[in-house]
C-alpha cells in the first residue's frame, strides 16, 4: 500500500504543476486590461504602461509565471487590483463558506441517500423500490441551476421558510442563524447527489446480497440488520466512494451556481466578481486553489479505496 500512496503522491505533484501552469496562461486569455479596471478615468496610454511596469505585465509570460509560482510557494497569492486586498485573505474568509456548503449538502444527501437503498434493496421492484426510483429518475432532470431559482422563489420569496438572497450570516457569529441560511442552498446542491448514490448503493446491494457469502451468514442465523450493517455495506460502497469522490469535486463548480443566486459571499461570488473586475490576480489565486482542491479531493478518495477494498493498491 505505501508503494501505491507513493506513486499517487508523485502524480499528485506533476498534475498540480500542470493545474498551475493552466491556471495560470488561461486566466491571461480572458479579455480585458487589468490597467485600465485600475486606473478608470486616468488610463492613458503613459499610465497603463508605467502601471504595467510596476505589476511585472510587461514582461513575457513565462517570465510572470514563475515569478507568481514563487510567490504562490511563500504563500502569496497576490494583491486585488481593485480593492487592495490579498487573495489569500479573500480565499481565507471566502473558502470555509464552499467547505460549510459542500459538508452540509454531504450530509444531507447520505442521511436520504443511504436509507432509501438499504430499504429498495431488501425489496427489489416492490413498491417502494419503484416510488424512489421514480423520483429519482425526476430529480436527476433538475440540476442545480434550474431547481435552484424555483425552490428560491417558493420557499424564499414567496413563503418565507428560508431567508432570501443576500442574508447569509457567519457560522461564528449566529450557529442557529448560519444553519438556518445554509439549508436551502445545501438542499439545492444534495438533490443531484441524492440521486447518484441512491442508484449506485442499490444497485450494488442487491447484487451484494444475492452472494455466497451472504446466504451463508444467512443461514447462521444472523439478522437482517447484521448482515446488512456488517457484512453487505462495506463491499457495496467502493463504487459510492467513487461517485463521491466525482461528486463533491463538482460540487464546487456547483456551490459558484448557489452562491451567485443566493448571493452567499463564497469563492464562486468572488471569482465572479473579480472577472467582471478583470482582476487577475484573484482569478488565478482562486482559481489555483479550487483546481489543486479538486485534485485533493480526487487523492483522499483514491487513499480511502485502498482501507474499504485493499485489492486495489496490489492491482
Amino acid at each position: 500500500m505505501a508503494r501505491y500512496i507513493a506513486k499517487r503522491a508523485v502524480l499528485l505533484v506533476i498534475i498540480i504543476f500542470f493545474v498551475s501552469v493552466a491556471a495560470f496562461f488561461l486566466v491571461h486569455l480572458l479579455p480585458g486590461n487589468p490597467a485600465v479596471a485600475i486606473l478608470g478615468p486616468n488610463d492613458t496610454p503613459q499610465n497603463a504602461a508605467i502601471l504595467n511596469h510596476q505589476l511585472g505585465l510587461d514582461k513575457p509570460l513565462w517570465q510572470q509565471y514563475f515569478i507568481w509560482i514563487s510567490h504562490v510557494f511563500q504563500g502569496n497569492l497576490g494583491q486585488s487590483f481593485t480593492t487592495h486586498q490579498t487573495t489569500t485573505s479573500i480565499i481565507s474568509e471566502a473558502f470555509p463558506i464552499d467547505i460549510e456548503l459542500i459538508v452540509f449538502s454531504q450530509i444531507l444527501a447520505a442521511a436520504v441517500a443511504l436509507p432509501m437503498a438499504i430499504r429498495a434493496s431488501r425489496r427489489p421492484n416492490k413498491m417502494f423500490d419503484q416510488s424512489a426510483n421514480g423520483a429519482a429518475f425526476g430529480m436527476l432532470a433538475l440540476p442545480p441551476f434550474v431547481i435552484g431559482p424555483v425552490l428560491v422563489l417558493i420557499f424564499a420569496v414567496h413563503w418565507h421558510v428560508f431567508p432570501g438572497p443576500a442574508s447569509y450570516v457567519p457560522l461564528t457569529q449566529d450557529f442557529w442563524s448560519n444553519i438556518h441560511t445554509m439549508l436551502l442552498p445545501a438542499i439545492i446542491l444534495a438533490l443531484g447527489s441524492i440521486v447518484i448514490y441512491f442508484r449506485l448503493l442499490r444497485n450494488d446491494l442487491i447484487a451484494t446480497l444475492q452472494e455466497d457469502f451472504i446466504t451463508m451468514a444467512r443461514s447462521k442465523g444472523l439478522t437482517d440488520r447484521r448482515i446488512m450493517w456488517r457484512h453487505a455495506l462495506r463491499p457495496s460502497s467502493v463504487s459510492l466512494l467513487a461517485a463521491a469522490g466525482v461528486t463533491i469535486s463538482g460540487l464546487i463548480a456547483g456551490t459558484f451556481v448557489v452562491e451567485l443566486l443566493l448571493q452567499l459571499p463564497g469563492l464562486g461570488l468572488q471569482l465572479i466578481t473579480a472577472i467582471n473586475q478583470d482582476d487577475y490576480t484573484v482569478v488565478q489565486g482562486i482559481t489555483l486553489v479550487v483546481a489543486v482542491t479538486v485534485v485533493l479531493i480526487n487523492f483522499f478518495f483514491d487513499f480511502i479505496f485502498t482501507i474499504v477494498d485493499p485489492r486495489i493498491a496490489r492491482d
